[in-house]
């Protein structure tokens, strides 16, 4: 009997393939091979919203050889991702290739294992109808959004616009929030320390609470209010009224969900979401871990689910006791709660195997893939073990009639807390801090009193972490249209990246308001968390997607019809970005355009005067020597380089520019280690403007390469595996005598 199993990515085709026997052929169909067309909206309103799909573009040879092994096979098994998108694409395989129900087979697998490979194959199942209306309702409705909505802004903004579903939410969240920044009115306030000496010579210090023998916290709004504080106190000594000992339990973070991994990510390893899921996507998918074969070591890394199986937890039990210890072993599991609106359909992320610890298969692993893989593992591990314990202290202390305070913590048991400790955005002014050993009664000797001025902060601006965190506490969007979001209302223009932080463009803001006053519905927290809620029914079989479209469209046609009518683009400015560069040809101040290279300062007199300049980024510090100390010199003049931007992305070029015109390139990283050094390998320019490769270490490392290294590893040797220039997808292994070739990169399974 010949069996022909289906996967998404090649990645995937390959680590499969080394589980089965030679009766199973496993083809990747590189994820979807049907789509709505690009050219017309392809629903049908009239007709129950009927969605007219074709093949992709480029997918035609793909296809055909998928027909030909799937008439070949007696069973076809569809392997496609555990989701919503994964099953729709099982459906679309089912549907273009023609393939019978009764060879139809889908199987799913939380973690590409062995035993779970193979225990899937054991139990295949119909393709759910229900997963697939679920993706095809998502789909619609963004595509009636996206293909309605955005000839109405070509025609009140300005041509090119594309408008989406939940990305105008997610605009809304930054817009508002900067919003907040610009009204918010700074409030004073001071603080008064005093810094003490205890009778044991140990130093320690304390802050103004309030008065003495009162409870109530007393406010210093002004330097007249500290200065009258530590005038009472100055100089004199401090008594101990009252020292409260105590131990806290601190319990363990739970295991990774997608928006948790995507924001802890970002906090401690400092990754944009895309670049994790790529990450999550290259360990679920299998890595080639030398003579033990390719393998998967994470499970499924779009989920939303706190669940773990009983096996995974009395796998990570055995490691804790063996490694750690007894005492750091919960006497019963731990089980976490999801959240009420979960789908539950996966377990929480984790290790595949206990027995692939991070240092174990560290040698086999990218940089990303090791920093993100001990990440999961870390938190994994912890959350499965014991509480840690602190001993806590607070003390009261009065001088003058006044009454101050200091507490701190010291770690009693660390339990957990020996793998891992939760990140978080707030700063903890208590985290390890100390206190001296001292009683009641104790009598301190004031050393020194400062006061310091303060005002309060706005509400900070929204990075990828946070951003995230709220969409999931809004109930916005769903794992896998977290990083999608992100990166289309940057791509569009209406949210730029400030550093860490995610800042509206004018262009954003105008959006925005045209958005609420003109389609209310569309980027309404609630209502867009609803429609998520009617997406989980759909796929439960609760709700029918015929029915739950013709609810979305009815009001949503109505607004369209109505802003139309009212809102023309005289109504509308969209106001510019001005530089703090002079145009040197008529003395104007020049403004911010977007073109095809990134931003650049042009002059607004245009077309009068067509002059523009290429920006400088000065919030970058100046590029730095191996030292880390000595800024980059320039070696024609002597004077200090700086990074400019151009056509072909950023480059150093001399600060005395234009009477040196000196310049260096800086390549672009590639987030893959040199197989020599293990530095970064980096993207450059030769002559004519060809590309190639080298180590950014270079010329002390020598590596270069035509073709572009990858973070794959070869399956035969285990060395890095390179994309041939000018072979379509072809990849190849370019170690002596190998000769291995392969597929494309893995495509990820999100939707655009």
């Amino acid at each position: 009997m010949t069996n022909l199993v289906i996967v998404e990515s090649p990645a995937k085709a390959t680590t499969i393939k080394g589980y089965l026997g030679s009766s199973y052929k496993v083809i990747a169909s590189k994820g979807h091979v049907r789509d709505l067309p690009k050219s017309t909206l392809g629903i049908d309103v009239d007709n129950n919203f009927s969605a007219h799909y074709i093949n992709i573009r480029g997918k035609g040879d793909l296809i055909k050889e998928l027909k030909k092994e799937a008439k070949k096979a007696d069973r076809i098994f569809l392997a496609t991702d555990p989701d919503r998108e994964g099953e729709a694409i099982s459906w679309h395989l089912a549907t273009a290739l023609g393939i019978p129900v009764e060879k139809a087979k889908r199987i799913t697998f939380n973690e590409i294992t062995k035993s779970a490979v193979k225990e899937a194959i054991k139990k295949p199942r119909e393709i759910d109808m229900d997963l697939v209306n679920a993706q095809q309702a998502r789909r619609i409705l963004d595509r009636l959004v996206g293909y309605k909505l955005s000839p109405f802004l070509w025609k009140t903004v300005k041509s090119g616009l594309s408008a989406g579903r939940v990305q105008s939410v997610a605009t809304r969240i930054i817009v508002e929030r900067e919003n907040e920044i610009r009204a918010f009115v700074p409030r004073e306030y001071w603080t008064v320390d005093a810094e003490l000496l205890t009778e044991k010579s140990k130093k320690m210090t304390v802050r103004y609470y309030g008065d003495a023998g009162s409870n109530v916290k007393k406010e210093l709004t002004c330097a007249s209010d500290a200065e009258a504080v530590r005038s009472a106190v100055e100089g004199k000594s401090f008594r101990v009224t009252d020292v409260k000992k105590g131990t806290r339990v601190k319990h363990p973070a739970p295991p990774f969900i997608t928006s948790t991994m995507q924001q802890e990510a970002f906090r401690k390893l400092n990754f944009q979401s895309q670049r994790t899921m790529r990450v999550a996507q290259e360990l679920y998918e299998g890595v080639h871990l030398g003579s033990d074969g390719v393998q998967g070591l994470i499970t499924y890394m779009r989920t939303d689910s706190l669940r773990v199986s009983s096996e995974a937890q009395a796998a990570a039990k055995a490691y804790i006791t063996e490694k750690y210890g007894e005492q750091y072993a919960p006497d019963s599991f731990r089980v976490y709660k999801s959240k009420a609106n979960a789908q539950d359909a996966h377990e929480a992320i984790r290790p595949s195997s206990m027995k692939l610890d991070p240092q174990k298969v560290k040698k086999h692993l990218s940089n990303d893939q090791y920093k993100v893989y001990k990440l999961i593992w870390d938190r994994f591990i912890a959350s499965q073990m014991q509480d840690a314990e602190l001993d806590t202290v607070s003390a009261e202390l009065e001088a003058g009639g006044c009454s101050f305070r200091a507490s701190g913590y010291t770690v009693k048991f660390n339990g957990f807390m020996a793998v891992y400790e939760e990140s978080t955005d707030e700063v903890d002014e208590e985290k390890n801090k100390k206190l001296p050993a001292i009683s009641e009664g104790d009598i301190l000797t004031n050393m020194n009193v400062s006061c310091d001025q303060h005002f309060t902060e706005p509400p900070a601006r929204y990075t990828e972490a946070s951003l995230t965190k709220f969409l999931e506490e809004k109930g916005i969007g769903r794992p896998s249209t977290y990083t999608p979001i992100i990166t289309i209302i940057i791509s569009r223009g209406y949210v730029s990246r400030d550093g860490k932080v995610l800042v509206p463009t004018p262009l954003g803001e105008v959006i925005t308001d045209i958005m609420i006053k003109s389609f209310p519905d569309i980027v309404d927290y609630k209502f867009t968390a609803s429609m998520e809620d009617s997406l989980d029914a759909i796929e439960s079989g609760d709700a029918e997607l015929e029915k739950t479209l013709e609810e979305f469209y009815g009001s949503f046609k109505r607004e369209l019809e109505a802003a139309e009518a009212t809102v023309s683009k005289e109504d509308i400015t969209v106001p510019v970005e001005e530089t703090d560069i002079i145009c040197d040809k008529c003395g104007s101040t020049m403004i911010l355009k977007n073109g095809r290279f990134g931003k650049f300062a042009a002059c607004p007199n245009y077309p009068e005067c067509k002059n523009t300049k290429p920006l400088v980024k000065k919030e970058l510090p100046l590029p730095v020597q191996d030292d880390g100390e000595a800024p980059l010199k320039c070696d024609k003049c002597g004077a200090d380089m700086v990074l400019r931007s151009g056509r072909y992305g950023a480059f150093y070029a001399c600060s005395k520019y234009p009477e040196c015109k000196n310049t260096k390139q800086k390549g672009k990283g590639l987030g893959v280690n040199c197989p020599d050094c293990g530095s970064e390998i980096v993207t450059k320019y030769g002559k004519n403007r060809t590309v190639f490769y080298s180590c950014s270490k270079y010329p002390e490392c020598s590596f270069s390469s035509w073709d572009m290294p990858t973070s794959e590893k070869c399956p035969r040797c285990g060395k890095m595996l390179f994309k041939k220039k000018g072979k379509g997808n072809v990849i190849c292994c370019k170690t002596e005598g190998c000769g291995y070739k392969t597929e494309s990169i893995p495509e990820t399974n999100e939707e655009n």
